[in-house]
């Protein structure tokens, strides 16, 4: 991390006063002297009929005074790469503006990047902290993929935004998802993936001592970002005889496997409606693939923050298969409780 300074913002409300530009550059002189930092040349501009724009450039940066009299706010940034934190200011305006209250808002300006999170509301806010930026790119199935290098979480694969597994705790998620399925059906000469581009499923199948593993996957760019930028997650999966990758529409290449071939079949796509509503149009061949009393398990999202699309995707189990297990795991990289679904074939 490389940090260039400090910035502050704050905004004055319910300010009764229209004060005059001979004002602010007293009090920008005020600031400056406390902050120990050297004033180049001040520049103003007033509107008509009232509103003033003022900017101190400084030998470290800058300070700006922004007045909106008819909303009784006046507006004031200051960003410095000097040894003294810009919050000196604070208490100086807040004795020479006559306000009711302020806002205030502080700003490391360095190298690091706040990746907002996909399900922060208007009320919530969440960032990823990140550290580097590792890959960004979009693939030729017109996903878009970064490999982000987490602070916290370490690396990181997002799709289309949203965070899919991070190195410090996509184990959990992987293994609950898998041994979701073995708690209903110990058997485990054969398994089907379909999704699941990050490879954390296809290595627990291989830990989990299957025989062999059908993987469809769409996107093999993917895939291979995975294999290259997070090691960990991806870990023995390229090395093994037992998983055999299928490229493109898993839908379509499903129809070509023979019946009751597989004792776990698992789904890994978005937890989004689209997913849901093609895995309910596919479901007799899901079904037609998988052995009798053989295990079905899908990752259906987080109870928390989506729970239309658990409630979905039971619906769609319940009504192909009429038994459901429900599993669920606390992912800290998701801030949530995420759910898995098995069902066994009957």
């Amino acid at each position: 991390m490389v940090k260039v300074g400090d910035h502050i913002t704050l905004d004055f409300l319910g300010v009764k006063e229209d004060y005059t530009p001979e004002f602010y550059e007293k009090v920008i002189n005020k600031i400056a002297k406390a902050a120990k930092v050297g004033i180049i040349n001040i520049s103003k501009y007033e509107f008509s009929p009232q509103g003033l724009t003022m900017v101190a450039l400084l030998k470290e940066s800058h300070m700006s005074f922004h007045t909106f009299p008819e909303h009784g706010i006046i507006s004031f940034d200051f960003f410095t790469c000097g040894r003294i934190n810009p919050n000196v200011s604070l208490n100086i305006l807040k004795k020479e503006i006559n306000h009711s209250c302020v806002v205030k808002k502080e700003f490391s300006r360095d190298t690091i990047h706040h990746y907002h999170d996909i399900y922060s509301s208007d009320g919530y806010k969440k960032s990823y902290v990140v550290e580097k930026i590792i890959k960004d790119f979009k693939s030729k199935m017109g996903q878009h993929i970064e490999i982000l290098k987490l602070k916290e979480f370490g690396n990181a694969l997002f799709i289309d935004n949203e965070i899919q597994v991070a190195e410090k705790d996509e184990k959990l998620y992987s293994s609950t998802f898998v041994n979701s399925g073995l708690k209903l059906s110990k058997k485990n000469n054969s398994a089907a993936i379909i999704g699941g581009g990050d490879g954390g499923v296809a290595r627990e199948c291989i830990n989990n001592n299957f025989n062999y593993i059908d993987w469809f996957e769409l996107d093999e760019e993917v895939v291979k970002a995975c294999q290259m930028y997070l090691p960990t997650v991806f870990k023995n999966v390229n090395k093994s005889n037992k998983v055999n990758c299928i490229w493109g529409d898993a839908f379509k290449n499903i129809k070509k496997c023979e019946n009751e071939k597989y004792d776990h079949l698992f789904i890994d796509l978005n937890d989004d409606q689209y997913c849901i509503n093609l895995a309910e149009k596919n479901i007799s061949e899901i079904k037609r693939i998988v052995k009798s009393n053989g295990v079905i398990t899908a990752q259906v999202g987080s109870k928390n923050k989506k729970p239309r699309q658990v409630d979905s995707w039971l619906k769609t189990f319940d009504k192909a298969c009429g038994n459901c297990e429900i599993s669920e795991i606390f992912i800290p990289s998701f801030d949530c409780s995420w759910n898995f679904i098995s069902s066994i074939n009957r």
